[in-house]
């Protein structure tokens, strides 16, 4: 499986539309779009994780139940545009839906990476506040595969 963004390579800088506004963005949510995904796939999660160590996971976006018949996630998807039947979680600033990278000042270039889940459950049965810790747990033996796309913004 493959996961890419039209927005900017693998490895890239991350361009500033895409970030918070406290970083000079417009906080709207990256485009994505997935091939080769495996047989017996029944849905999709999506994450948006910061491993930096002064960000220590923070999450920038969680998405699960994204229909097993879609690849790609329009730009400004989150809140408005997901397809139907998609659950955006709290991310860590503890809003729903998409935050993007508002690294602190000074602490270098930061890694924001969007790991897509391929499952073979149709629904993923969490609550909006769930976290990181439980967002796994919960795919635990239910993922078929998984890609990856890391993007860096700093400042």
């Amino acid at each position: 499986m493959q996961l890419t963004s039209s927005a900017f390579t693998d490895g890239g800088k991350i361009p500033l539309s895409y970030v918070m506004p406290g970083a000079g963005g417009q906080n709207v949510s990256v485009p994505l779009s997935w091939s080769n995904s495996p047989a017996g796939v029944q849905s999709f999660a999506l994450a948006m994780v910061d491993p930096h160590p002064v960000a220590r996971n923070w999450v920038h976006w969680l998405v699960i139940d994204l229909p097993k018949d879609i690849t790609s996630i329009p730009e400004g998807a989150s809140g408005q545009k997901l397809p139907k039947g998609a659950v955006e979680l709290q991310n860590s600033f503890g809003e729903t839906g998409y935050g993007g990278p508002q690294p602190p000042r000074g602490s270098g270039d930061h890694p924001y990476v969007f790991t897509l889940y391929a499952l073979n459950a149709p629904k993923v049965e969490i609550g909006k506040s769930a976290g990181l810790a439980v967002f796994k747990q919960a795919l635990e033996g239910k993922t078929l595969a998984t890609a990856t796309l890391t993007g860096y913004f700093g400042r």
